[in-house]
């Protein structure tokens, strides 16, 4: 039986790049392409025996880490690896958090996409060696952080929704609207988060909220 594979990306160049480097593979079968997280979640109700899908982050009306959240939730079966031009370590956690079963660079060959694919449907977690050893420092990060334990954080029921949200990888205007809030006034929320908690990003806010039981 071929592997059902899906293609989502905003870029129809890249979307056809990828389709041509998997059309050597005789198992793989694309089964559907789409141009963003929204296009993706419709088609994958009308194909639901999907087994993989290639996913770009970067995409206009839904981007590819909230497509990966709803999707996992909804079809957790359906293994998804990130295919982007973006390693910076935002993403990656983000990525990560959101499900993803792995993280690949579009510059990479056919043959290591295809290995890719095979290995995560096997229950592998794959990634591209720079992606790998970004992971790594992320998971080091908490370490670095020298937090008190015991210190007392108190956030407002406010800022902890929003800090819940941006847990998920979603962006400013996303947030504001779930929240009925202005994107200025999720950006001032976020900026008293980081001066409660006493941290720099967004990473490192998540994972001492985390730590400490706050979200």
């Amino acid at each position: 039986m071929k592997t059902r594979v899906a293609i989502v990306d905003d870029n129809i160049f890249l979307i056809k790049s990828t389709k041509e480097s998997l059309s050597f593979f005789e198992d793989i079968s694309i089964v559907f392409t789409a141009n963003n997280g929204l296009e993706c979640i419709q088609k994958l109700s009308e194909n639901k025996n999907t087994d993989l899908i290639l996913m770009d982050i970067d995409m206009p009306k839904q981007n590819g880490i909230e497509a990966t959240a709803l999707i996992k939730r909804k079809y957790p079966q359906v293994k998804i690896i990130m295919l982007t031009v973006f390693d910076n370590d935002e993403q990656i956690f983000n990525a990560i958090q959101a499900g993803a079963d792995g993280y690949l660079l579009k510059d990479d060959e056919p043959k290591t996409l295809y290995n890719a694919i095979t290995k995560t449907l096997t229950g592998g977690a794959v990634m591209t060696p720079s992606i790998a050893l970004k992971t790594l420092n992320l998971l080091r990060t908490p370490l670095s952080l020298q937090k008190d334990e015991e210190e007392n954080v108190k956030l407002t029921s406010r800022e902890i929704e929003v800090l819940e949200q941006l847990a998920t990888g979603l962006p400013y205007t996303s947030i504001a609207e779930n929240l009925f809030i202005s994107p200025s006034t999720v950006r001032k929320h976020i900026e008293n988060i980081y001066k409660k908690l006493q941290v720099h990003s967004k990473i490192e806010a998540i994972t001492l909220a985390k730590k400490k039981r706050l979200i």
